[in-house]
């Protein structure tokens, strides 16, 4: 059996290696003015009919009406009335991490242990993914490749899903630690009645302390600049100087009540909450200690059995209403993340707008992550990371990106699901 198991393994991961991934895209000299579109900044402005200007990987001009006279030897794009947005972020996820979820040798998004904090998942992540292409095709051109598993599961860090490999790919290193704050709840299945069980977690307070005693002795090395080697302790200075991000996973409002007093008592300068919110205690605790959220897709079921059904999608409006500082992530297998754009999309008919849709999953989530200095919005300045659509990117009715650039280059958006089923239109002579 373990024979089979293991020659299984090894025509998977063969299949892995064969595939013919796009190569990396080029890095055009000069200037490039893209004229004739309908551009979408990301900060709410929205431009009819303008043009927008790159030289070097960077975004030199956005303006009304076509300014391409301005720049006799540019190149010139006329994109024919079509819609211009920043390039798409999706945090919170293991694209480049893990290629074929069955198969355990092809993931490395998790180590063993409950203490972590040392972990980077940036030297894990695999530009050659043939997931990345699929991705990239519908606009998300930046993700946060994040650890998971115990109790603190390392450090994330921010990619371009472009590159030849990770050194190529990366936006920001380490950008923060990840920790998933303990259940007050567990839950146990029967089965020989089919039913779960939720019981109170008599480890919690425990595991609690053990949180306040890392944290203490962390400190404490920070102090001392790191008069002895402890490399767990020691990859905390980040997050407890106030350079990096402290993301926490919560489960329930009650969960996100205690991490935040506990930041509060840690004197955590960037504390992002990870999951859904929605007593009006806890989004004040939110907004009265600064603290932003990145919240799940709108498509997921009810918290609770008398909860409203439509809780999820009224969710964004809720703490946009609020004051709070908001990203959106698909919480729903690293794949699925490629409908992004789509899941935020949905928030539009429940109290949000268009703009502040787009803002979720672009410069909001640039805010969140610490890179709005260089993308999230098409500004001068920025990268010129930016995707063509011929509709609205919101709406999958209207959504087809034709073109993609990140930091200048023009990225291919061949992807293994266009390659079959280009493949099987011309056997059967589909048009």
């Amino acid at each position: 059996m373990k024979k089979i198991i293991i020659a299984i393994n090894l025509i998977l991961i063969s299949q892995c290696l064969m595939a013919q991934n796009p190569a990396a895209g080029k890095s055009v000299a000069g200037v490039t003015v893209f004229t004739n579109a309908k551009i979408f900044v990301g900060n709410g402005r929205e431009i009819n009919n303008g043009s927008l200007v790159i030289e070097n990987g960077k975004i030199t001009s956005v303006s009304e009406g076509d300014i391409s006279a301005n720049y006799a030897s540019a190149k010139k794009v006329n994109v024919g009335g079509k819609h211009i947005y920043p390039g798409l972020i999706s945090p919170v996820n293991a694209l480049g991490l893990t290629e074929i979820e069955a198969v355990r040798t092809t993931s490395d998004y998790q180590e063993i242990g409950q203490l972590n904090s040392n972990v980077r998942a940036l030297i894990a992540y695999n530009t050659d993914s043939e997931v990345i292409p699929t991705v990239r095709s519908n606009g998300v051109l930046i993700t946060q490749a994040t650890p998971e598993g115990g109790l603190i599961s390392g450090r994330s860090s921010v990619m371009y899903l472009d590159g030849w490999n990770w050194e190529d790919a990366l936006l920001k290193a380490d950008d923060g630690v990840w920790l998933n704050w303990p259940s007050k709840m567990t839950t146990s299945f029967d089965f020989t009645t089919g039913t779960r069980e939720a019981k109170k977690n008599e480890n919690y307070q425990t595991t609690v302390e053990e949180l306040n005693k890392f944290f203490a002795q962390a400190k404490l090395l920070a102090t001392e600049n790191n008069v002895y080697d402890n490399l767990k302790l020691s990859a905390m200075n980040g997050v407890l100087k106030g350079n990096d991000r402290l993301y926490i996973q919560i489960g329930n409002d009650k969960e996100a009540l205690e991490a935040i007093s506990f930041c509060v008592a840690q004197q955590i300068k960037f504390p992002v909450i990870v999951g859904a919110v929605y007593s009006e205690t806890a989004i004040n605790a939110l907004k009265e200690n600064n603290v932003p959220i990145i919240i799940p897709s709108t498509h997921r079921l009810p918290a609770k059995a008398d909860s409203d059904v439509w809780e999820a999608y009224k969710l964004p409006a809720k703490l946009f209403g609020k004051g709070v500082l908001v990203g959106m992530h698909y919480n729903d297998s690293y794949w699925r993340t490629r409908n992004l754009p789509f899941v935020a999309g949905t928030a539009v008919g429940h109290g949000l707008t268009k703009a502040q849709a787009l803002s979720m999953i672009t410069i909001n989530n640039a805010k969140i992550l610490g890179i709005d200095k260089e993308v999230g919005t098409l500004e001068v300045g920025k990268h010129a990371t930016f995707i063509v659509s011929e509709g609205d990117i919101l709406d999958m009715r209207t959504a087809k990106v034709t073109q993609a650039f990140i930091k200048g280059a023009e990225v291919s958006l061949d992807d293994k699901q266009k390659r079959l089923a280009e493949k099987y239109n011309s056997k059967y002579g589909i048009k």
